[in-house]
């Protein structure tokens, strides 16, 4: 009930602000994809936007209010003046390309009415870009060295909408838009698309102009460890929270029973010898047996058990209870830091005194988009993202 009220508030609030805007500016005013603070678009470090969080749930209902209508002023103000998340900005090409991000949306709209499986393909391989190198476009490099022929990527989909979306905006706007936004870009479509966040995303960067084999080496990996993991994320300067909320967009994924061949029949356990992971629950581990058998590299199955192509909190959930399908998943839950965040998304009181999920998975998207990026003047804005200029 008391989070009730504080919504219905922010929203007239915004809509006042919303007013105000308009007629100050004679533009739209931003859409936010939630009344809730810090408004998506606006990037804040992971510090500041759980101090927020903290500060909101800490302060009594009229303190919320006037917190949530602050930072709502801040945020269009900053916008309007036009502040940027280092050399990233949301709208970097309203005036050099008008048409790139609804171009973008279009094709992965087309795409994903034909397959929806691409959906959640295009999330992985905006992750898979930005773990190696950067968010710099480098694993849409073709080429005999090139990283994308790393067994880290085997699998990965999704390059031909990025080209699809590549050859449109090279005919509307000649070496503007660089491949690397539209990986992001196509990501951000691809969640709103599944049923999740809408959110902006600050673009501007640019092309890298080195792809290497074993530079994807550093991808974190299925049969990685808790501590694997963290250290993968912390090295790209992402924490434990970034990490659950990433791993939950494997709510509309799927995965080859490739992946899970070491987990059911190759895991090694504590005595000698090898079997199935002895952590997974029998009667799920005979449901994960009877669709992926021995050497079956390829039949697909949900990563969310019970909720496949949802964007929901239903993984995390399904984590909780030991249903996690493959083990990278399940490591999750195996230290205190990670789990205390599983529990805040997924516990029974979760939807009603807990965090607010879809705008902390949509800020963990925006921090990931912004590891490494190129910008500026360096690197290059390709013709064609398989290959450098």
């Amino acid at each position: 009930m008391h989070r009730a009220h504080t919504c219905a508030a922010n929203r007239r609030t915004e809509a006042a602000y919303k007013a105000s805007f308009t007629q100050l500016t004679g533009l739209a005013p931003p859409s936010s994809s939630t009344p809730t603070p810090p408004a998506a678009g606006i990037h804040t470090s992971p510090s500041h936007t759980l101090s927020l969080n903290k500060m909101a749930r800490r302060r009594s209902r009229s303190s919320i209010n006037m917190t949530g209508s602050l930072a709502m002023a801040a945020s269009w103000l900053l916008l309007l003046l036009g502040v940027t998340d280092g050399q990233l900005q949301v709208g970097f090409y309203s005036k050099s390309c008008p048409g790139a991000e609804s171009t973008v949306a279009d094709v992965v709209r087309q795409a994903g009415s034909a397959d929806p499986t691409i959906l959640p393909a295009l999330l992985r391989l905006q992750f898979h870009d930005c773990f190696v190198r950067g968010c710099d476009a480098s694993v849409l490099v073709k080429g005999s060295n090139a990283e994308v022929g790393n067994s880290k990527h085997q699998g990965l989909r999704g390059v031909e909408i990025i080209e699809g979306a590549k050859t449109q905006l090279e005919a509307q706007c000649p070496g503007v838009v660089s491949c690397a936004d539209i990986v992001a870009l196509a990501a951000r479509d691809a969640v709103a698309f599944t049923g999740g966040p809408s959110f902006d995303v600050p673009t501007g960067r640019r092309d890298g102009k080195v792809s290497n084999l074993r530079d994807a080496d550093a991808l974190p990996d299925v049969h990685d460890g808790i501590d694997a993991l963290r250290s993968k994320f912390r090295a790209n300067g992402l924490d434990e929270k970034d990490l659950v909320l990433l791993t939950a967009a494997h709510t509309v994924g799927t995965t080859a029973c490739f992946f899970l061949q070491d987990r059911l029949y190759n895991f090694p356990l504590a005595g000698g010898g090898r079997g199935s992971d002895p952590t997974i629950p029998p009667g799920f581990l005979s449901e994960l047996k009877s669709r992926c058998a021995p050497g079956d590299f390829n039949t697909r199955l949900p990563l969310d058990r019970g909720s496949g192509g949802v964007f929901d909190t239903s993984i995390l959930r399904n984590i909780r209870n030991g249903f996690a399908v493959i083990g990278s998943d399940a490591a999750l839950y195996n230290d205190t830091a990670t789990v205390d965040v599983v529990d805040s998304y997924s516990g029974l009181l979760s939807n009603f005194f807990g965090p607010y999920f879809r705008q902390d998975f949509a800020d963990a998207m925006v921090r990931m988009g912004s590891i490494g990026v190129v910008t500026g003047g360096s690197g290059e804005v390709r013709k064609v993202c398989s290959k450098f200029n």
